[in-house]
């Protein structure tokens, strides 16, 4: 099956929320930052190659500048978001699953409702505080020092209150029902087929090195919605002082996306495209290949 040992499943799993929050923070404390501020990087500058964000990145700290945003909101971030998606997931991939529906379309229910829930519960907030943090940086070119992180909160709230702070979040649910929906869905359906070419039955276990290699092609094909990564992030950008004098005053998904395709064209809708190949990648061997053996460990306790 899809997640081993979910099938039978009886009530409601509360641990999942636990081994959520751990397996997103080693997510992002290793790979995940650096690959996540890479690619906000070109994002947010679309006229960057890859290397020149590497410079700036670099520019910015060294090594430390690739951690940019880590601590507090990416911590936060990460906790509470992987909290959300893995609780969220696997209640509804098990119920799938238990329904008779396949383990590929189960993992994209289930990757869809984790995705949209953990938007709406947590990231608004913490996503547009990191982005501020990643971003906020280009405000130096102008010979401004950048404000803190807390002072960019306290002016977007005494401005436009939450709606201010969780700016851009329905771009997100939309980012995170395709990202997740497609990353466990691709995966699961990647399980299967090796599966299928190792001879193994539905009910047989694959081995660690076939279930990475199931979540890194789930990580890679999932990268097919990077145009809605660059629109969350124009979005959220609060490189105000740069700003292009033809951007619109007030951001929605549609003129965000028509206003990248006039400015940059359809490369532009796909900039930072390559380091977040690698981040859905890891993020998905993290969450999927990884949590399936930490779930199947703590039943076991």
């Amino acid at each position: 099956m899809g997640v081993p040992s979910e099938p039978g499943q009886k009530g409601v799993n509360w641990s999942n929320i636990a081994v959520g929050g751990i397996m997103n923070m080693i997510d992002v404390t290793t790979l995940g930052q650096p690959l996540e501020v890479l690619k906000t990087q070109m994002a947010a500058n679309r006229s960057q190659t890859m290397w020149q964000a590497c410079r700036n990145v670099w520019a910015r700290g060294g090594v430390v500048g690739f951690y940019q945003g880590l601590i507090p909101w990416a911590w936060i971030e990460a906790s509470t978001k992987g909290a959300v998606l893995i609780f969220a997931a696997s209640e509804v991939e098990t119920a799938s699953l238990n329904a008779g529906i396949s383990p590929g379309l189960a993992g994209l229910l289930g990757g869809m409702t984790g995705g949209v829930a953990q938007a709406y519960a947590t990231m608004g907030f913490t996503t547009c505080m990191k982005t501020a943090e990643i971003t906020r940086a280009k405000t130096a070119a102008t010979g401004i020092k950048p404000p803190s992180t807390w002072a960019v909160f306290a002016d977007i709230y005494r401005r436009e209150g939450l709606a201010g702070v969780n700016k851009g979040v329905n771009a997100v649910a939309v980012r995170q029902c395709t990202n997740w929906g497609s990353r466990m869905g691709f995966a699961r359906l990647a399980e299967d087929g090796i599966r299928r070419i190792r001879g193994k039955g539905e009910a047989e276990k694959l081995g660690a090195m076939d279930k990475i290699l199931a979540s890194s092609i789930g990580g890679a094909l999932a990268t097919w919605n990077q145009p809605i990564e660059v629109i969350r992030v124009e979005m959220q950008s609060m490189a105000k002082g740069t700003a292009n004098a033809n951007r619109p005053a007030k951001l929605t998904i549609l003129n965000t996306l028509n206003f990248i395709y006039k400015e940059n064209g359809i490369k532009g809708l796909y900039r930072g495209v390559t380091p977040r190949i690698g981040l859905g990648i890891w993020q998905t061997i993290c969450m999927v290949s990884f949590a399936d053996y930490v779930k199947v460990w703590v039943k076991k306790q």
